[in-house]
């Protein structure tokens, strides 16, 4: 599993600890993760399948809802099957290239998530402040393309994380990362020799995503309310705010807790590390879970489509 050189050493693989602190209630601890993967894999799945059939639905906003879908089942997926194993197994080992592999998939696919969520404000900002040109500009070809981008610009910067590590980064103190998943911080801590391009490029990458794309999502709200501010009537204002409701409260669930979970991480020295685990693996759950019942509650074609098929399926039985 180890080869030895000197204090440090070469790893074959790593062991998950899982919730440090919490073992005992392990298996307690996957009756609400596991609900929460089972709700949203069928929510962002049931999406995806009503979007399909509603021929209304056509239309960019809810193409980039169907990549958020998509996106939202790789992220909980991507973590979610290890953490059950290790709740219900007690499989704690992953080999090294398998937890390169699922830092890559976390950090790339959150990050494609933001360029998603950057690419609908545009959506947002051209369908009211320059409604004329919306579908000129965002036809299919646009929508794709945008969301190439996002996926390209993922891929781009989180790349260099995994190789960086695998060339930098041989030698570790010990095998045990005190996480439940292979986040990137998590695993550079626990290298022997200087760790300083890692933190800077991942704290780099960070500034870039998180700070840069929210300041851009910001800057097209406010021209967007500048634009609804100038509508002749209330009615009208409400019913053009209504337009953007579900993308700001899908916004809102997926920045408020990363941005909790990092604070925490970064500044909370005196919060328990179990703490910190529940945070990162909730901030993974907690969109996948939301996105499909804020979009389903706030989207009227989505919930009389989902009523037709729930109704076409009681009447079948």
């Amino acid at each position: 599993m180890f080869l030895s050189n000197n204090a440090c050493l070469v790893p074959t693989s790593f062991w998950l600890t899982g919730i440090p602190g919490l073992e005992s209630l392990h298996i307690w601890l996957s009756i609400p993760f596991s609900s929460m993967y089972l709700v949203a894999v069928v929510g962002n799945v049931t999406i995806l399948a009503v979007i399909k059939l509603e021929h209304s639905l056509h239309q960019p906003m809810y193409f980039f809802l169907c990549m958020l879908a998509i996106i939202d089942l790789v992220l909980s997926t991507s973590t979610m099957p290890k953490l059950l194993a290790i709740f219900w197994f007690d499989a704690h080992h992953i080999d090294l290239d398998a937890c390169l592999a699922q830092m890559f998939f976390i950090h790339c696919f959150a990050t494609v998530e933001s360029g998603i969520f950057l690419a609908m404000a545009f959506d947002r900002y051209v369908a009211i402040c320059n409604p004329l040109h919306h579908t000129s500009m965002l036809t299919l070809t646009a929508v794709r393309h945008l969301g190439l981008a996002a996926l390209l610009r993922g891929v781009l910067y989180i790349g260099p994380l995994p190789i960086m590590i695998r060339l930098r980064l041989p030698l570790y103190r010990t095998q045990i990362i005190t996480h439940s998943y292979c986040e990137h911080m998590a695993v550079v801590t626990l290298a022997c020799g200087d760790t300083t391009v890692n933190n800077l490029y991942g704290m780099g990458i960070g500034f870039l995503v998180l700070i840069l794309d929210s300041l851009a999502i910001t800057a097209s709200y406010v021209m967007i309310f500048r634009t609804v501010m100038g509508l002749a009537t209330p009615e009208a204002r409400l019913k053009t705010l209504g337009t953007c409701s579900s993308h700001i409260c899908a916004i809102l669930v997926f920045y408020i807790p990363i941005a909790v979970s990092s604070l925490t991480h970064r500044f909370g020295r005196h919060v328990p590390p179990h703490i910190h685990i529940l945070l990162a693996n909730f901030y993974l759950l907690i969109p996948p879970i939301l996105n499909p019942v804020v979009y389903a509650v706030r989207t009227k074609q989505i919930r009389e489509r989902l009523l037709r098929i729930l109704k076409a399926g009681a009447q079948s039985k």
